[in-house]
């Protein structure tokens, strides 16, 4: 077992991954104490002026990962899914990622128009990722709580069922917060389960007791970093104090990492 796959495999102590969008966002997490660090791809995305989930910045994604990869600290990439729905296409990816210095990769079965991959197009992405880099850690995410059905549950299960079966080392379910189905989930599906981290679901505890494995942040560091941003501007304009921040030796040394 890898030591980012070990991470995963701690009852009660669930892997916090926060996920970063450039350098200084993951040495500064580095410098706080995380371990592995992942990457959003809606702050990649957006920092590159490009819509997120829309196969559109596969280049901006390996040119961060070669960036930050091989550091002191695991590194997985969202890589949306995979910029591709050829096998190929998307097991060259993770070669690339992996010789960056990545130790796990994100795919997930939306697409841009809302629907998702047929199962056994996404299934298979993950099984040509596996034979290609088998030490890759795939974190197989299913969007089905996004997707508007009445009951996602079911078609929840028949995916991530699918996936193992494939070869993923670990499942991703976002937007489901409901501690119930969590608990069953983590019960029925036989792998290291990931949840994103949102305001009304549980927190990092409860999740802990459900026997959830990753606790993902997604893409709320960056939209909180531009809401500080836009927060301390209109601070500035009327006058009253600004927030701390970070020295400018502060950030300057953050490029020694």
């Amino acid at each position: 077992m890898t030591p980012f796959a070990a991470l995963h495999h701690r009852p009660g102590r669930p892997l916090l991954l926060p996920n970063a969008w450039d350098h200084a966002s993951a040495a500064s997490l580095v410098a706080a104490g995380h371990l592995a660090i992942g990457t959003t791809s809606l702050g990649v995305a957006a920092a590159a002026g490009l819509p997120d989930g829309a196969a559109a910045t596969r280049a901006e994604t390996v040119r961060l990962a070669r960036r930050l990869g091989g550091g002191d600290f695991l590194l997985t990439v969202d890589a949306e899914s995979g910029f591709s729905d050829d096998p190929d296409e998307v097991s060259a990816l993770a070669v690339e990622l992996a010789q960056a210095g990545a130790v796990g990769i994100n795919l997930e079965d939306a697409r841009a128009d809302g629907t998702l991959t047929p199962v056994a197009v996404h299934a298979a992405k993950v099984a040509a990722v596996k034979a290609a880099v088998p030490e890759l850690f795939v974190n197989a995410r299913t969007d089905t709580y996004r997707s508007g059905q009445d009951d996602p549950e079911p078609e929840t299960l028949r995916r991530l069922a699918a996936y193992r079966e494939a070869g993923a080392d670990g499942v991703f379910v976002p937007w489901l917060a409901e501690p119930a189905v969590i608990a069953r989930l983590v019960g029925a599906v036989g792998l290291p389960l990931n949840i994103l981290l949102t305001p009304t679901g549980p927190g990092l505890a409860e999740l802990a007791g459900l026997g959830v494995a990753r606790v993902s942040l997604g893409s709320l560091l960056y939209r909180s970093a531009l809401a500080a941003a836009v927060a301390t501007a209109a601070a500035v304009a009327a006058g009253e104090p600004v927030g701390p921040a970070p020295g400018y030796a502060e950030v300057q040394a953050l490029n020694e990492r």
